[in-house]
C-alpha cells in the first residue's frame, strides 16, 4: 500500500504542476495577444488567428484528459478501485438500446458525441479558411463571405454527420421512425425555430437587409451587426445590442435607410403665432437648413405651409441628408438653429390659445383696474415693434426675403431655358458612357459654369437653379437616378425625350 500511496501522491502532485503550467501558459498567451492586438493584417494574421483557436482548444481539453488519465492510473494501483473501474467499463460496454439489427452501448454513444464535437470544430475551421483565404483573395465583400460561409457550414455538417453515422455502423434506413418523430416535433414544438431558420436563409439569399444597414423595425432603430441562421443582431443608437428573430423581418414592415440609395428626408414641424410674417418664417427655416453642413443642397430644402391650426400657423421644414444614422443629432441641431432664427427675426412660437368669456361684472372691473394701472402701455409696445422691424429690415437683404425661386418669374424662366437651348447655350449633343449612347444631353457641371458665366450667379445659386429646372419638369437626369448636381452627370430637356 505504501508504494501505491506514494505513487498516487506523486501523480496528483505532477498533475497539479502540469495543470498550473497550462493555466500560466493561458494567462501568458492572453497578455501577449493583448499586447500584439494591432499587428498587421493579411495571411500572417489569419494564420495566427487559426493557431490561437487551436491553442485555446488544447488548453481546454488537455486538463480534462490529464486528470482523467491520472485518476485511471491511480485506480489501477488499488485492487478495489481497479475492480470498480472494471465494473464501470463493463457497464459502459453493455448494450443499452438497439437500432435495427445492431446494439449500441454508452461508450459508443460517448465516442459518437466526441466525434460529432470534433466534426463541428473541423467544419468551423474549414469555413474560416474558406472565408479568410479563398473569398478574401477573390475580392468578395463581407456580406458574400457570410452567405457562402453559412451555407457551406450547414452543407458540410449535414454531409459529415451522414458519413460519420455510416462509419459508426448505423443503418440510416433505421432512422426513418426517428425522422418521422422529429418531423412531428418540428411541426409542433419546434415550429418557431424552423420558421426563424427558414427566414434566415431567405434573408441571406434575398438580402433585404445586410450587415451595416441602418434600419427601423417597429420601435427598434439601429445598425445590423450580424445576420445569423436563427436571429439577427442589431445595435441601437445608444449602444445596446438586441437579438431579433429572423421571422420578424419577413412578417412586418422594415425601413431600411441604407437600401440602394441612403439619401433620406427629415421633416420638422413648426408652429408660429397668427399674424407672423410668413416670408420671414420661410427665411428663418431655410437659413437654418442652409447653414447646416450635413444638409444636402440638392434636393433643395423646402418649407411647406401645412395648415391653419387652432393656435398657430403650421409649417414643415423638409431637408435631405446623406447619412441617415445622424438624423437624430441633425434634427436636434436644426431645432436649436430654428429657435434662434425665429427669435432673431421676431417670430413668436405660440402657446395653445382658448377664448375665455367673463360673466362676472366684479371680475371685469378688477381686470380693467389692473390694466389701467399697468406701466406697460400701447405706446411702449408700438415703439418696441418699430425697433424690431427696423432691425430686421437692416439685417435682411432682398435675396433672403425673396429666394431665387420667388425672384424668377415664369417668363424669365422660359427665357433662360430658351437661352440654354440656343447656339450660345449649353453644349447639347449625343454622349457615350460605358458602351451606352445618351442622345441630346448636356453635362451638369457645364450647365453650372454656364449659369455663372451668363447670369452672374454664385455656384450655390447655379446648383439651386438647376434643381428648380428639375423640379419644374423642364430637365431631368437621363436615367432619372439623380437630382441636379455639379458633377459629370448627363441631363436632358424633357422636350427632347422623344
Amino acid at each position: 500500500m505504501r508504494p501505491a500511496i506514494l505513487s498516487s501522491l506523486g501523480i496528483i502532485l505532477g498533475a497539479i504542476i502540469v495543470h498550473g503550467g497550462l493555466i500560466y501558459l493561458g494567462i501568458w498567451g492572453k497578455s501577449k495577444e493583448s499586447r500584439n492586438g494591432n499587428e498587421t493584417a493579411g495571411n500572417f494574421y489569419i494564420s495566427q488567428a487559426l493557431i490561437k483557436s487551436l491553442w485555446r482548444i488544447f488548453l481546454l481539453v488537455s486538463p480534462l484528459f490529464l486528470w482523467i488519465s491520472g485518476l485511471l492510473y491511480i485506480c489501477s494501483l488499488f485492487p478495489q478501485a481497479r475492480s470498480r473501474v472494471y465494473q464501470v467499463r463493463m457497464f459502459l460496454g453493455e448494450p443499452i438500446f438497439s437500432l435495427g439489427q445492431k446494439s449500441y452501448s454508452a461508450l459508443q454513444l460517448l465516442l459518437l458525441l466526441a466525434l460529432t464535437v470534433s466534426l463541428w470544430f473541423l467544419v468551423k475551421g474549414l469555413v474560416f479558411l474558406i472565408k479568410s483565404y479563398l473569398l478574401s483573395r477573390l475580392g468578395a465583400n463581407r456580406n458574400i463571405q457570410e452567405i457562402v460561409g453559412t451555407l457551406t457550414q450547414y452543407i458540410l455538417l449535414f454531409l459529415g454527420l451522414i458519413i460519420l453515422l455510416q462509419l459508426w455502423g448505423l443503418d440510416l434506413s433505421a432512422l426513418a421512425i426517428i425522422a418521422s418523430v422529429l418531423g412531428v416535433g418540428i411541426g409542433f414544438g419546434l415550429q418557431n425555430i424552423a420558421n426563424n431558420f427558414i427566414s434566415g436563409l431567405i434573408i441571406i439569399l434575398e438580402r433585404p437587409i445586410q450587415v451595416g444597414d441602418f434600419i427601423k423595425l417597429g420601435e427598434l432603430v439601429g445598425t445590423v451587426q450580424s445576420v445569423g441562421a436563427r436571429s439577427t443582431q442589431i445595435k441601437t443608437w445608444d449602444g445596446v445590442s438586441i437579438i431579433v428573430p429572423n421571422s420578424r423581418f419577413l412578417e412586418s414592415e422594415v425601413i431600411n435607410w441604407s437600401y440602394e440609395d441612403s439619401t433620406s428626408a427629415i421633416r420638422l414641424p413648426i408652429g408660429v403665432a397668427y399674424g407672423s410674417d410668413i416670408k420671414r418664417v420661410r427665411v428663418a427655416l431655410l437659413k437654418a437648413a442652409r447653414d447646416h453642413k450635413e444638409i444636402l443642397a440638392t434636393p433643395r430644402p423646402k418649407v411647406l405651409f401645412q395648415e391653419f391650426g387652432e393656435s398657430s400657423l403650421n409649417f414643415e421644414l423638409r431637408v435631405w441628408l446623406l447619412e441617415p444614422r445622424h438624423q437624430f443629432r441633425i434634427k436636434s441641431e436644426l431645432n436649436y438653429a430654428i429657435e434662434k432664427n425665429l427669435r432673431d427675426y421676431g417670430i413668436e412660437i405660440p402657446f395653445p390659445q382658448r377664448d375665455l368669456n367673463l360673466k362676472s361684472s366684479h371680475l371685469k372691473q378688477l381686470i380693467q383696474s389692473i390694466l389701467s394701472t399697468s406701466e406697460f402701455n400701447n405706446s411702449s409696445l408700438s415703439k418696441f415693434d418699430q425697433d424690431v422691424d427696423q432691425y430686421l429690415t437692416n439685417s435682411l437683404n432682398e435675396d433672403e426675403l425673396y429666394p431665387l425661386e420667388d425672384r424668377l418669374s415664369d417668363s424669365e424662366l422660359q427665357g433662360l431655358v430658351k437661352q440654354m437651348r440656343s447656339a450660345n447655350g449649353v453644349n447639347i449633343e449625343d454622349r457615350r458612357y460605358r458602351l451606352n449612347i445618351y442622345p441630346a444631353c448636356f453635362i451638369g457641371s457645364e450647365a453650372v459654369n454656364w449659369f455663372i458665366e451668363h447670369y452672374n450667379y454664385t455656384r450655390e445659386e447655379a446648383i439651386e437653379l438647376g434643381q428648380i429646372l428639375v423640379e419644374r419638369g423642364i430637365i431631368h437626369h437621363v436615367l432619372d437616378q439623380h437630382s441636379f448636381k455639379d458633377s459629370y452627370l448627363f441631363y436632358r430637356f424633357c422636350d427632347d425625350d422623344s
